[in-house]
């Protein structure tokens, strides 16, 4: 039988309920305003405590009334403050279960569909969703299933706070995390927003791509053109993310697909006549230059680019001088409607000349001595000492790199390292040789070394005179000897 003490609790608990059945708006307005007042923070055996062993009747009626009117942005700020004490409760898995039975995360995900509710509203219910995501694995893919994802990223692309931006963003990065039967679903929902008209979003998309990007493997062919699209941002904070995520995908299958997409966008249409449309359309009495275009800031992010990912590796840019992309950076380099593409190219082709023989012969005889020259002085500027009738030559200057080159250069590589292995393998065996033989015929081992040293290089090149060191050479072995170790 209950005691006197708990029989009060438990009236006090039903004055309470039927307060709130009773209620109208106003009144469980305040109602509302108490309980996060005095409950913020609580643990399970704390609420349990308040509510007399009876807390679950009361999150029954909240989410109950969220259900009736969350169209209707009844109270919806403080109903859902409220069940998010239950939720974030510790030690309250039983509130997060019972929440969920009854369609919670529907509801949830309902409510950042509808355009005339608050975004302080959404950013509570993305707050909900997180919590029921912290709880573990399971509750991540019934979030997902419930076309959470196409939620999310509707949310992260249309809305106007930044708040409510950044809550959809982590919650999608959560999702993407410890989820591997909805991981790609994730990575396909940022994908999506790409295209959205806020740079904002799209920010923060391309950050959580990166982030996930190894979990995910493989990155689909989709990815390609909105990525391409983006690295042509006016938004500078836009094009740093595309341009961290790039590196990441060069391991991937869509690298050559990637490599060629760069080096074609260095090469917007119409690209033969850049410079000469600089004096054709200049307004002799404007003031200040026109804006540039998408496809120029699209050319001068991917100069840009292109340098960034020929650093990452050789094979990577000897890849891209198969593209000539050599070329594609002249023709950019004489662009001189947008600065910006000239200084990020001019720094790309530097790479390339000084990393690669040929491609300094190859561009010196292409454009001449005289801008070779400026070039080889000061790479980073010296377009801004180029005339008109330069850069026009510059940028109709046709490269032709055969398209084995880089590879040639390459295999020769792998040869000298080769014979460099070779060599040091045969020194192993005359450093032996030398000793048994000084021993056993009473000479220098040095004269000894030597002539086995002599012996390898004829072995390599029969042309070369042969050399013996016996008694009749002795003293030109001497002589040798004595040059050596002065």
């Amino acid at each position: 039988m209950a005691s006197v003490k708990e029989q009060e609790a438990i009236r006090k608990l039903m004055v309470f309920l039927q307060e709130w059945d009773s209620g109208h708006k106003v009144a469980r307005s305040r109602v509302l305003d108490s309980f996060i007042k005095s409950n913020n923070g609580k643990t399970e055996p704390e609420l349990e405590l308040e509510f007399s062993q009876g807390a679950s009747l009361f999150l029954a009626r909240l989410t109950a009334w969220l259900r009736m009117t969350y169209m209707h942005s009844t109270c919806l700020d403080k109903l859902l403050k409220s069940i998010g004490i239950f939720l974030s409760a510790a030690g309250g898995r039983r509130y997060l279960i019972e929440f969920l039975e009854i369609g919670g995360v529907m509801t949830l995900l309902e409510i950042l569909g509808l355009n005339h509710l608050k975004e302080e509203d959404k950013r509570e219910s993305v707050k909900l969703l997180q919590l029921v995501a912290n709880a573990g694995r399971k509750y991540k893919e019934l979030i997902c299933e419930s076309y959470g994802v196409q939620c999310l990223a509707e949310l992260l692309a249309t809305s106007t706070s930044a708040e409510a931006q950044e809550d959809a963003q982590v919650l999608l990065d959560s999702l993407g995390r410890g989820n591997p039967k909805y991981q790609h679903q994730v990575y396909k929902g940022l994908i999506a927003v790409l295209p959205c008209a806020s740079p904002r979003a799209q920010q923060l998309a391309l950050q959580t791509l990166g982030a996930i990007q190894e979990l995910v493997g493989e990155a689909p062919p989709a990815l390609l053109e909105p990525l391409l699209a983006v690295l042509g941002s006016a938004h500078l904070e836009v094009q740093h993310e595309a341009l961290q995520l790039l590196p990441a995908l060069l391991p991937l299958r869509v690298r050559p697909a990637l490599l060629a997409a760069l080096v074609a966008a260095l090469t917007p249409p119409g690209h033969p006549a850049l410079a000469s449309r600089s004096e054709s359309t200049a307004d002799p009495n404007a003031l200040c230059p026109r804006e540039p275009t998408l496809a120029y800031i699209q050319q001068a992010a991917a100069a840009k680019a292109i340098g960034i990912l020929a650093k990452e590796s050789v094979e990577v840019a000897e890849e891209l001088i198969q593209l000539n992309v050599v070329h594609g950076l002249m023709v950019a380099v004489g662009n001189m409607e947008h600065m910006p593409s000239q200084r990020h190219s001019s720094i790309s082709l530097k790479y390339f000349v000084h990393t690669f023989p040929f491609v300094e012969e190859h561009m010196k005889n292409a454009v001449g001595d005289t801008l070779f020259q400026l070039f080889m002085d000061s790479p980073e500027t010296w377009y801004t000492k180029m005339d008109q009738a330069q850069a026009e030559e510059l940028a109709s200057s046709i490269l032709d790199i055969p398209k084995d080159m880089g590879r040639k250069q390459s295999t020769e590589g792998s040869i000298t390292c080769s014979v460099l292995g070779q060599l040091s393998s045969k020194i192993c065996d005359i450093t032996i040789a030398t000793r048994v033989k000084s021993r056993s015929a009473g000479i220098h081992p040095h004269l000894i070394f030597l002539e086995a040293a002599l012996r390898f290089r004829d072995d390599r090149h029969p042309g070369a005179a042969t050399h013996s060191f016996g008694k009749t050479n002795s003293s030109s072995a001497s002589c040798r000897h004595s040059d050596i170790c002065k």
